[in-house]
């Protein structure tokens, strides 16, 4: 919305989508937040045998869900930045943020500093505070550096009730979207504790590196989206396609890179996660596995995230969700039904990222030219 807003170059109706977003997330965080601390016993009890893994998890899940109400206001700074073509300065705030939670996980896990050690709690509580502190630096900014008149910004006159539904019109896929995918993953990580916490211990490691590297594609296919809703808002929805192609090679040449030197010297990068020599030599192979992965995975997230750019979010929801069925499915076949190797089991994420490349022959003959925001 605040894309389109901008290709059309109306500046003044951006400032109440941000607002209105803004306390529609607080008060889904909010929700999130009770949710969580009433229910996540019950169901990560029911979901995870070990009980060591269990009582991790809780202690992580104690601490973490305070950071809701820091990364959804965050999220909309973002969305903000991204729709006004403006992407630089997230790449500070995320530099800020990330230096922000490995001083503090440091500090925190390992209680430096006269500070107790609190372990996977610490790790948990870092990450709260590197949440808080990319917020303060979003509002810093903008107040001294962005002409907050020229987009409506700060000029709040309540609830509006015709905005919001406006708003979750095409939010409200996206966040079912981004739901089921959570879904997913967490199908896949129960599958993988099932298999023993070695396994578990392996995924852990690696799908920290696969994190890392996915940043940069989350990074591209979010700018992407942005530019396309730009273009169409602007009246030029022919050039979609020529955008998206090279917004897939300069998303290679960063990736491609950084796999190829995380292949070449995988027990270097998995030191840093892990001093354990068994388990370092375990997960080369999985490590192997996922960074082949992102072969796929840059064009298909290009292709999956230009859907929603398009503003056909009820589309990009049945893509993913077609995706996930699939995904969850051969997670249980591999992990469950023939008990594969971990390396086998991590293949999982060529099967989702092929089934969301899909999202390529929609841009290619759908009926999204028109679509009215």
């Amino acid at each position: 919305l605040i894309a389109r807003r901008n290709g059309a170059q109306e500046y003044k109706r951006i400032g109440p989508v941000f607002l209105q977003g803004t306390f529609f997330l607080l008060l889904l965080a909010a929700l999130l937040f009770t949710a969580s601390h009433l229910y996540s016993p019950f169901f990560l009890r029911k979901l995870i045998g070990s009980d060591d893994v269990y009582q991790a998890t809780m202690k992580y899940v104690d601490w973490r869900v305070y950071g809701f109400f820091f990364s959804f206001v965050a999220v909309m700074f973002r969305a903000f930045y991204v729709g006004i073509t403006k992407t630089k300065i997230l790449t500070v705030n995320s530099v800020v943020m990330v230096l922000t939670n490995v001083m503090l996980n440091y500090v925190l896990i390992f209680g430096k500093f006269g500070l107790p050690a609190l372990g996977i709690a610490g790790a948990a509580i870092a990450s709260s505070i590197s949440e808080a502190v990319s917020v303060l630096f979003f509002i810093l900014y903008t107040w001294k550096k962005v002409d907050y008149g020229k987009y409506g910004l700060f000029e709040y006159s309540g609830i509006d009730f015709r905005m919001l539904k406006q708003i979750l019109s095409v939010s409200i896929w996206i966040m079912i979207q981004h739901g089921i995918a959570f879904l997913g993953w967490f199908v896949f990580f129960v599958v993988m504790e099932h298999q023993g916490e070695r396994p578990l211990a392996i995924t852990n490691v690696v799908r920290s590196i696969s994190s890392f590297l996915f940043m940069f594609v989350n990074a591209f296919a979010s700018t992407s989206s942005s530019l396309v809703s730009n273009l169409i808002g602007a009246g030029k929805p022919e050039q979609v396609m020529g955008l998206c192609g090279r917004m897939i090679r300069i998303c290679y040449y960063f990736v491609l890179p950084l796999g190829i030197l995380i292949a070449l010297f995988p027990e270097l990068v998995l030191r840093i996660y892990t001093d354990n020599p068994d388990l370092i030599a375990s997960s080369v192979s999985s490590l192997w596995v996922m960074l082949s992965s992102y072969l796929i995975a840059v064009p298909a997230f290009i292709f999956f995230f230009s859907v929603s750019g398009t503003g056909n979010t009820q589309t990009a929801l049945l893509i993913d969700m077609v995706s996930i069925f699939v995904y969850v499915f051969y997670a249980l076949w591999v992990g469950i039904r023939i008990h594969a190797d971990v390396a086998v089991c991590w293949t999982t994420e060529h099967v989702y990222d092929l089934m969301i490349l899909s999202a390529f022959f929609y841009l290619w003959k759908g009926n999204w030219r028109n679509k009215k925001l």
